[in-house]
This record gives structure tokens, sequence and C-alpha cells, in this order.
């Protein structure tokens, strides 16, 4: 990952210019239909864009065997779902003249077919039973199956009719029905040009246009309403609101995604990356003000590795791999040797080396969640500001504490529930003539994490841990934290003596300064046992399953790598 926008070379047949299209992926390929080619002139062609060639074909389904196919519009939802995409809504203009723009609001739904591969088959009209949504477009919609059921439903939210929406409708795919499931907590405010996406059983709803009054009472008139930076999830399972980010709630040193609308959002595992839009409540020059800056969200702890695999072996050290894991920031990698070791004499080492230190582009931070916060999986938001001086003071009002090397932030106060918010940002945004300027990298060490522990009394708890962990009498030592899937092993790191009786009885402990640890070379002819653990703005995932490997023993030729059946 380079973390670097790139601008591909694409051929075939490239379609004009388009806003407020519908888009979906399908492996390498993605479909884009409708949307406005230029003011008062909408369209309702469809494109495919092979990625893994960049090639455009412009291509032509079948019209529906009942009806006519969809007409030109923009605004409206397009959503894949195994072998079809389904659309829903949006604005179209009642006018034949493009200059008379006569706004007309869409509730139509549509299917299309695709063929596997490449090419669609053609565009059909579902019977559906129940009520239709309203008409609306600048909406969303999203599609989840749970796993116990295998049911497949569509979810539309929000959206734009004269004025903003936040009802919430549900479509079963097998049975075409619509309904309007019953929610729980906190419904967001009435918005439209917001972003919904799914990972896991949450559906995450962020920004859009939201009235401006506190109270969101509901107004056709546009000058009411402003961009928020809101932030809400759906429990899918339960139909419950859960609010992360209130639209009231001040971020006077730009740590959170600044108010926007017409952004774009899209799901990479279980991370969720928030890229530009823009904002119509500030303005310049009579122009809304678009954004330039990326952001992603972490959601959940990443999953354990695959287990570590031997790539070769000398007399006192090993070089090994294990498979990467998408969306994190480093590996840590512990040890355990089958002879005893004694515990260090507090002597300090020389420091971490190059290949143990964890520097990905643009700076980060390792953060474990203090205990006092609640078990349920509230994402954490992680955010770099690269050049944002940490001057956050700790005693503000919502209660945020400022990690060293990235701006890390904690809001305890949130929809009633303790919820940790922490987000991510590459970005040079210039707004009103100030430019912000990315500082050089910074490489996070130890150093680091442990000035994070001592200024804000975080405690590391339970597994996993950066100290040693002893279970079943067994001990696991450091090896290092790590950037890449691999690392050449020929060291660990001890504990001192008393701090090692301290962490064998309590569960918690301060994190250690690997500069004050003595450094323990690998012997000739052991065994030591291996594990893994992926670490993101989360935190540390759980670890792998143990490997086993031993050391070479002097004047025996080394052990050849792990033996691979090709055919």
């Amino acid at each position: 990952v380079t973390n670097q926008w790139f601008l591909p070379a694409v051929r075939g047949d490239i379609p004009p210019g388009c806003a407020a299209h519908g888009f979906v992926c399908d492996g390498t390929r993605i479909l884009v239909f409708g949307g406005m080619v230029e003011y008062g002139r909408y369209s309702n062609d469809l494109y495919e864009l092979q990625a893994s060639r960049w090639l455009w074909k412009k291509v032509k389904p079948q019209a529906p065997s009942t009806g006519s196919p969809p007409c030109p519009r923009l605004g409206h939802s397009f959503s894949l779902y195994g072998n079809k995409c389904y659309l829903f809504g949006g604005l179209a203009n009642e006018s034949e003249d493009s200059n008379n723009n006569v706004p007309r609001y869409l509730n139509d739904f549509y299917e299309l077919e695709l063929q596997h591969g490449s090419g669609v088959v053609g565009w059909s009209i579902p019977v559906t039973k129940g009520i239709l949504p309203s008409p609306r477009e600048s909406h969303t919609a999203i599609i989840y199956c749970r796993k116990d059921l295998g049911s497949p439903k569509m979810y539309i939210f929000g959206g734009m009719c004269g004025c903003r929406l936040n009802d919430l409708w549900e479509l079963d795919i097998e049975t075409m029905t619509w309904s309007r499931p019953e929610t729980k907590g906190t419904v967001p405010l009435p918005r439209s040009l917001h972003t919904a996406n799914v990972i896991g059983n949450k559906m995450y709803i962020f920004g859009g246009w939201v009235p401006q009054s506190a109270g969101g009472e509901i107004s056709a008139h546009d000058g009411e309403w402003k961009c928020t930076g809101s932030f809400s999830y759906l429990n899918l399972d339960t139909t419950e609101w859960i609010g992360l980010i209130s639209d009231c709630q001040e971020d006077k040193s730009n740590l959170l995604p600044g108010p926007r609308a017409g952004h774009c959002a899209v799901a990479v595992g279980t991370r969720l990356y928030i890229w530009s839009g823009r904002d119509g409540y500030r303005k310049a020059w009579n122009n809304q003000v678009c954004c330039k800056d990326l952001w992603y969200l972490d959601t959940e702890k990443p999953p354990a590795p695959s287990q570590v695999q031997l790539i070769r072996a000398t007399t006192n050290s090993f070089q090994v791999k294990w498979d990467e894991v998408p969306t994190v920031e480093g590996y840590l990698l512990q040890l355990h040797a089958d002879s005893p070791l004694p515990p260090a004499a507090g002597i300090p080492g020389t420091g971490i080396p190059e290949t143990s230190v964890l520097s990905p582009q643009g700076g980060s931070s390792l953060h474990q969640s203090p205990q006092s916060l609640p078990s349920v999986p509230y994402p954490e938001m992680k955010v770099d500001h690269p050049s944002q001086t940490n001057n956050v003071s700790p005693n503000n009002n919502a209660n945020w504490k400022p990690d060293i090397s990235r701006n890390t932030i904690h809001s305890q106060n949130v929809g009633e529930v303790n919820v940790q918010v922490s987000l991510s940002s590459n970005s040079l945004l210039k707004v009103e003539g100030k430019e912000k300027v990315a500082a050089p990298e910074n490489k996070i060490t130890h150093e680091t994490m442990k000035n994070h522990a001592d200024a804000t009394g975080f405690k590391e708890s339970n597994a996993p841990s950066l100290l040693p962990v002893c279970t079943s009498n067994r001990q696991w030592y450091d090896v290092g934290i790590f950037k890449n899937s691999s690392a050449v092993v020929s060291q660990f790191y001890l504990l001192p003596e008393e701090t090692l009786n301290i962490s064998n009885k309590m569960e918690s402990a301060d994190v250690p300064d690997y500069r004050l640890l003595k450094k323990q070379d690998l012997f000739p002819g052991t065994v030591y046992r291996f594990r893994v653990a992926a670490i993101n703005g989360c935190g540390v995932g759980p670890f792998s399953k143990i490997s086993e490997f031993k050391t070479c023993i002097p004047g025996f030729p080394g052990a050849p790598s792990t033996v691979k059946i090709s055919k």
C-alpha cells in the first residue's frame, strides 16, 4: 500500500463526466448508471469498466418485458447482490428542454441481471408487495444478509423529496415485500447526500444535509439546511440506532472529518474510507467549499493472522513470515523458548532494531482501550492530521485526550455510553487561503506508547499484551513490532526480575519501554514457539496459532525451507 493516487490510462467507450450517478463494484468490474451530464440533462446510459484492463464499454441491456426501461435520472440508488443490481428512485427532468428544469421525484424499482464476468442481460420490473417508499433522491440503499437467516434485505434510508427525510425502509429480496421496520435508539436527523456502508451487521451513516435548527424541524426552505459531520450506525440484527458523533459535537481542533455532503465512502474489510465531499454551510466567494481529505475508520480489531512460517533457520536466527492481513498498521511477534530463561538484571538494551519499528506512511500509533470502556463493539476512529500540533487540553468539555505521536481522541459522553472515537486522515486541505502542510513521517516506537500510557493513565488489559504473557506456565516474550509480514529473528526482549514477578501476578501492567530492556540472543539447537497478532487503530487483535521451529546445531547443515506442494 503506497497511499498514493494514480490516474489510470483508460480506453474504450469512455463515458462523459457525470454527477450523482449509480456505481457498483462486481469483482474487478465497475458498473455506472445514469447521472447528470450537464445542468438539466440527465442520463440513463449504462457503462462497464474492466479495472483489470482499464477498458470501458457501453452496454445496452434488454428492455423489461413489462414496461419501459429506466428513464434518465440522478440521485438514485444502485445496489448489487449476487448477479443482480437493484435501482430505486432518483430525480428526473419532466421538461424536454434541458434549460427548463422541472424536477420529478421517482420511486420506481428495477432489477438488472448481470452476465458472469462481463456484460448484462437486461432490465426487469419486479412485482412487489406492501407499500412502496415515497419518491426521493439522494438517499442511500444497502443490502444485508443475516448469517443465520440467509434472507437478503435492502435498506433505504433518508433522501430528499422537497424536504429531507430520515425514514427507514426494508425490502425482502426473496419475497419482494416492502416494510418499515421499527427501530430503537435515537434516529439520525433527516438528511440527503449522506453515505451508508455495511460492515459486519452494522450500517454506518455519515454526513449529509440536515436541518440547521437544533430541534430538527423539517422545512422545505434550503436556507435552513446545513452539512453535518455526524456519524451513527444501525445494528441491522437488532434495528437499534447508536450515535457515535452528534451533530452538535464541537471539533475546534479539527480531529474529526468536517461537515460534508456529496462525499463518497467505501468499506474495505472492516475499515471504512471517507473521501472528499463539500460543505455548503461554509461558503467562499459564493461557492461551496470542496474537501480534499481522506479519512479512514477501523471498526474492529483485526483478525488473527496465519501461522508463522519458517523461511530459513541458522544456529542463532530465524527468517519467518506470515500471510498479510488487510488494512493493518503492523504486527506484534512473540516467541517462547522451551528451555527456561533467566530474567534480565535490568541492564538497558541498545534500543529497538530498525526492523522492529512500526512506521507506516504518515505516522501511526498503537493504542489499547482502557478497562473502563464497555466491551460493546463500538468503533474507534483514528485521526492523522500531519500538521496538527498536540495542544489539546485533556480537561476540555469532551474529555478528549491526545496521543503523543498521533491525535487520538476519546469521547466518553456520546449517546449516554462510553464510546471511543479515533479517525485517521492523510490530506492536504486548502480552505480560505490556508493550506495544511504534511509533516515528516514519524517513527512510532514503544517510547511513544510508554509516554501515551503515562499521559492518559491507560493500562494494558489482559491478552494480547506487550508484556510477556504467562499462560499455562508458558512465558511469551516480545520480538518486536513489524510493519511488514516477515521478520529476521535473532533476539527478543527480557523483563527485569521484579517486573516479571509483578506481571505474572497482575492482569495488567504498564507498557514496557524496549530501550530499557535487555535483549536475549537465540541459542543454537533450541526449540522456539512463535505467534503473531495484527494491529490497527482499534488495538492488537487475537494471536495466530502457534508454530514451532528449532535453531540449527553448529557443524550441521541448516534446515531447509518449508516444503511446498506445487502440483
